[in-house]
């Protein structure tokens, strides 16, 4: 989501007021706290990411979308 915006890693975590090493362990697969993951989905999804499960297009597995506009 975060590449999918043009967002560098100190953006992201500007955006969702965390740590860049934050963002980094998310994005190695590392477990963060609940409320940590939420912030940074919460950030993503105000500059327009749609996260999706496998049930929304019904022919694949979960994924991410921009919103348009």
């Amino acid at each position: 989501a975060r590449t999918a915006l043009g967002w560098s890693v100190k953006e992201l975590s500007i955006a969702a007021s965390v740590s860049t090493n934050t963002i980094v362990r998310l994005e190695r697969g590392d477990a963060l706290k609940l409320r940590t993951v939420n912030d940074i989905r919460e950030a993503l999804e105000k500059a327009g990411v749609l996260f999706i499960d496998g049930s929304y297009t019904g022919d694949g597995g979960p994924g991410v979308r921009l919103l348009k506009g």
